[in-house]
């Protein structure tokens, strides 16, 4: 007896979701959101806070000494250790600022030198002029109305006033969350630690410490590599006889601030100041920053970060093009200490979960 086979439909799954489910996922989504609106709201106040914790690591390993070498009060370790800081940077700003201010000055004054001969065509930087008609290219953008919204309408008074507002503000509350920072920093981990069970606080406890490691001695790692290659500058181009030397040293400086891409911006900024001096003073500044910047690469980041900060150079490049995007040169500066955090978590997470899988077998499990 022959049966008669119907067409094979593939069997169908029904699924279902929660209601509670649904809800949840809704409720993290609109959590998140709120979230990037907090952080894009507060964003200026989030970035001053970035930059107390980055003084205060810089700062504590001082207090920590202190409190090592007789001092019994945190508190007055770190009040010692913040006047001292003031005082070093009062005395530093009463030496420098006077020539810096004049140097600046002077800088300010000779830019329209340089503008009428680049228009015309004529001394070192002429050529840009009469082979790519920079002027004309300049004019054209700003005839779209860069400068018209710039100098406009817009109170350009009032914006200057407020911005020193702003910046004497940012200073003096950044200069109260460093101290604070320093006071009961310690106090708040503590208190953080205590949130977590027994049994897994010397975990965190180690994870912690290592981001203590890693975030403090790139803080006081840069700083350092920064000030060498601002003093190293200065001798340099003082010796050059390139006006601007004490200007251009402090620049060097800020600008070295800023992982990979800021020593460059800084050699290209000084090596063109030197070639505008004279063609010899230029080659011999460049042929500097080529060679002071392998120096800095291979020898000084090595010693001075030692064990802190292991990153291969394509992280740091990856770090800090996502930092500068998200938050411009702050976020530039924080993106290897973020990065090397986020590289001792996975580490860490990655350690425990082989041992809980425990050897591969046929391995030995003695070590």
């Amino acid at each position: 007896m022959a049966h008669t086979l119907g067409p094979m439909h593939p069997q169908e799954r029904l699924v279902q979701f929660r209601p509670r489910a649904v809800l949840v996922v809704l409720g993290i989504i609109l959590a998140a959101f709120i979230m990037i609106r907090v952080v894009q709201a507060a964003e200026g106040v989030l970035i001053w806070i970035g930059v107390a914790v980055f003084l205060a690591l810089a700062l504590n390993p001082a207090v920590e000494w202190l409190l090592a070498h007789g001092v019994k009060r945190r508190g007055l370790a770190v009040a010692i250790t913040f006047i001292c800081a003031i005082l070093a940077i009062a005395a530093l700003a009463a030496t420098i600022l006077p020539t810096i201010i004049s140097q600046v000055n002077d800088f300010v004054d000779a830019v329209p030198g340089y503008v009428e001969d680049l228009t015309a065509g004529r001394g070192k930087l002429g050529f840009l002029e009469r082979e790519f008609q920079i002027v004309e290219r300049v004019r054209e953008a700003l005839a779209e109305g860069g400068a018209t919204k710039l100098l406009g309408l817009s109170g350009t008074a009032f914006a200057v006033t407020k911005s020193v507002v702003t910046a004497i503000v940012a200073t003096l509350t950044i200069a109260f969350l460093t101290l604070f920072m320093l006071l009961e920093g310690p106090k708040w981990v503590e208190r953080f630690y205590a949130l977590i069970p027994e049994e897994k606080q010397p975990r965190v406890r180690g994870i912690g410490d290592q981001i203590y490691r890693t975030v403090g001695g790139y803080v006081t790692g840069n700083l350092a590599i920064s000030l060498i290659a601002g003093v190293a500058s200065t001798i340099v181009l003082s010796a050059l006889g390139v006006p601007y030397a004490l200007a251009l040293g402090l620049l060097v400086a800020i600008l070295d601030l800023v992982p990979l891409a800021g020593a460059t911006i800084a050699a290209v900024a000084v090596s063109t100041v030197a070639f505008l001096d004279s063609i010899q003073s230029g080659i011999i500044v460049l042929a500097f920053f080529i060679v002071y910047q392998q120096l800095e690469n291979h020898v000084l980041q090595p010693i001075v970060y030692g064990r802190t900060v292991q990153l291969s150079p394509l992280a740091v490049l990856i770090a800090v093009l996502i930092g500068a995007e998200l938050a411009g040169v702050i976020g530039a500066l924080a993106a290897i200490p973020v990065a090397g955090t986020i590289q001792v978590i996975l580490v860490d997470w990655l350690t425990h979960r082989r041992r809980r899988r425990g050897p591969p077998p046929g391995e030995p499990t003695t070590v």
